[in-house]
């Protein structure tokens, strides 16, 4: 290649997301939940698409059909850990300590490392179901090694209060990255997990004075009001740690001998999409229940509000003319819809605008390699992402 810095661009538009997520979220109330699987599809096809490194986008080769019968293994399995494994927990915990709670905490712990197990899984079908430039993504199989480090690594930050957020989010992403290959081509994460420390200071300030406010509540309950800084503070401090490490750790990767990354995202473009996403969501959310509000307002002074009063609703009821299971599906309808329309407008005003600054302030080094990259064999991967999808961790695109 002639050009050796690439740089990605999205061409996405909001209007074709629209009425994708709103034709496949309506699909899947209508089929009982079951069209989800390929609504997913559908929405990473439209964004794998619309992500173009050079021009040239990704693609998504996953299938509904793979997504749905990996679900049903996965129930299998499940159903018979939490058949067939709580109960003996159960009968074991009343015969020593005559409780089930101790059961229940088992049971608890053990679906933690499948948790991570099913995290594994689920970004090894997707980058199985990733290709650019014909050429296909991959990592190996490592879900149980991950799972057993990640609950080392989330024990150690849990103990330490989150100081040694830092160390879990190097380790874990070394871990995945060393697995994961483009065609023959394997990357390779570098750096050291100290230098993620400077960035993680605004959420040890924000930890700490979390920490301080409510162990101050103990002494005087004024110091609630320092949740008032120490909030936003938090928030700020996870944000910034979040995207700064991302920005970090993406200049240490390295496919093959000397292909890099140069991602530059910043904080405070991300935080004003989450703040003004979802003021405009909630304004959205406001707007048609003001529109319903003055439908029903209007129909109440066409017909009178005498025809609404409780005597003649339980007279309806009473005579037949009205039926409560049709209430009650009106209602269950509406609650649909309301999680339908919010779910839609999280894509347009919130992911959609996340994903295209993360692409457009991506650039890929030293591309003349790609040329000699070659392909890499299929993997099967025939459970798809089945635990994500029980476990219901593998609903982010």
């Amino acid at each position: 290649m002639e050009n050796h810095t690439l740089k990605t661009d999205y061409a996405g538009k909001r209007g074709a997301l629209f009425k994708l997520a709103i034709k496949t979220s309506l699909l899947t109330v209508l089929t009982l939940g079951i069209y989800r699987f390929w609504m997913k599809t559908r929405l990473r096809r439209f964004y794998w698409s619309a992500i173009r490194p050079g021009g040239i986008p990704l693609e998504y080769t996953g299938t509904g059909v793979e997504k749905l019968m990996g679900f049903l293994i996965a129930v299998v399995f499940l159903s018979f850990y939490i058949g067939i494994v709580n109960l003996l927990l159960v009968f074991v915990s009343f015969s020593l300590i005559n409780s089930n709670l101790a059961a229940y905490a088992l049971s608890f712990v053990g679906l933690i490392p499948i948790y991570f197990y099913a995290q594994y899984r689920a970004r090894r079908y997707v980058l199985a179901r990733t290709r650019w430039r014909t050429m296909r993504f991959g990592i190996e199989a490592a879900a149980w090694p991950y799972a057993w480090r990640a609950m080392l690594h989330w024990l150690a930050t849990i103990l330490t209060l989150g100081l040694l957020l830092p160390r879990q989010i190097f380790w874990l992403e070394k871990f995945r990255i060393d697995r994961t290959w483009f065609g023959d081509q394997k990357f390779t994460q570098e750096g050291r997990w100290t230098q993620l420390l400077p960035i993680a200071i605004h959420m040890y300030i924000g930890i700490g004075l979390t920490i301080a406010a409510t162990a101050g509540l103990w002494i005087s309950p004024a110091s609630a009001s320092l949740f008032l800084l120490s909030v936003p503070w938090l928030f700020f401090g996870f944000v910034h740690f979040q995207i700064q490490s991302f920005r970090f750790l993406a200049r240490q990767k390295r496919l093959g001998a000397n292909i890099r990354f140069v991602a530059e995202p910043r904080t405070w473009r991300v935080i004003r999409i989450y703040i003004f996403g979802g003021l405009l969501i909630w304004l959205s959310v406001l707007a048609v229940l003001v529109g319903l509000g003055l439908i029903v307002g209007l129909v109440v002074s066409r017909v009178g509000p005498e025809v609404f009063s409780s005597q003649n609703l339980q007279g309806m009821f009473a005579d037949g003319t009205a039926s409560k299971p049709l209430v009650v599906a009106a209602s269950i309808i509406a609650y649909f819809a309301f999680f339908i329309f919010s779910g839609v407008l999280v894509q347009i005003f919130i992911t959609m605008p996340k994903l295209a600054h993360y692409a457009r302030t991506l650039r890929v080094l030293n591309t003349a390699e790609l040329a000699l990259i070659r392909q890499r064999p299929r993997d099967e991967m025939s459970s798809a992402e089945g635990f994500a999808e029980a476990l219901d961790i593998g609903a982010a695109i």
